[in-house]
């Protein structure tokens, strides 16, 4: 006969029953591993970009435009910012006397306006301002003799070192100094003159001069000299090579070189 089976022992009491163990995770396929990243990409691009994030971004592209623009500005001032004080005071000055000429040009020309209107014969005046604007332009071109205050300009040039450039760096000078008629040894200079050679063969204009060269200059003595003055400027630059300079004003300049009127070959009025 065969014998029953042994019943199981009770669990003894305070001994934990054995817990059953937990399956372990399948490992991750190759297909969905390849799926995850497809997902992540898809996620990723074409990027969504939101109204405000878009705002964002076109004030950052204008706050950064606007620095480089600064920069560039900061950079281009860097000459003046480098320059010594009596320069920066000088181009002040200049400035200021530029403007004042505009403002007194701008208020002649409103005079004569005003006098067209009020006039009772207006062809008369008019005929008298054609007159006067006719002298003016006659001073400028060196075809009417002119007279004024100014200075009086002398290089002397013992050794023959003075070249025409040196010449021409001087009348450029002046004329930015607000100088209104010049001659030179009896030459009238004007908007087109040229200045060639040096030493024994200085021309102006094709006329050949000799030192000691004398520039008479009808302007505000008080712009034209210093403009000569400058530290480094015209009287300097000519002080090395060893000549001779001297500037005097006067209250009274006289300005007779006259230079013949040209016909224009091409050019012709466009008023009707």
């Amino acid at each position: 006969m065969t014998p029953p089976p042994a019943a199981e022992a009770p669990p003894v009491a305070g001994t934990p029953a054995e817990a059953p163990l937990a399956a372990e995770p399948p490992a991750p396929s190759a297909r969905d591993e390849r799926g995850g990243r497809r997902r992540l990409v898809s996620a990723l691009w074409p990027p969504r970009v939101t109204r405000a994030q878009l705002v964002v971004a076109l004030l950052l592209f204008g706050l950064g435009l606007g620095l480089a623009i600064q920069v560039s500005s900061t950079s281009d001032n860097s000459a003046l910012r480098g320059a010594r004080q009596e320069d920066l005071v000088r181009i002040l000055d200049e400035l200021d006397d530029r403007t004042q000429r505009l403002e007194d040009e701008k208020a002649r020309l409103e005079k004569q306006r005003s006098e067209l209107e009020s006039s009772s014969d207006q062809a008369e005046e008019a005929r008298k301002q054609t007159q006067e604007k006719e002298r003016q332009l006659g001073i400028l071109a060196g075809t009417v003799a002119a007279e004024g205050p100014g200075i009086t300009l002398s290089v002397g040039d013992p050794t023959g070192a003075v070249e025409s450039d040196m010449l021409l760096d001087a009348i450029q000078e002046l004329r930015a100094a607000g100088a209104e008629a010049i001659q030179v040894n009896g030459v009238r200079v004007v908007a087109d003159s040229y200045f060639t050679g040096s030493g024994d063969d200085m021309r102006i204009d094709g006329t050949q001069v000799a030192a000691p060269y004398v520039f008479k200059v009808i302007g505000k003595p008080e712009d034209l000299e210093p403009a000569l003055n400058i530290p480094g400027g015209v009287v300097q630059t000519l002080e090395k090579e060893q000549a001779a300079v001297t500037v005097e004003r006067s209250p009274k300049i006289v300005v007779d070189a006259l230079r013949p009127a040209k016909r224009p070959d091409y050019s012709q009025s466009s008023s009707q």
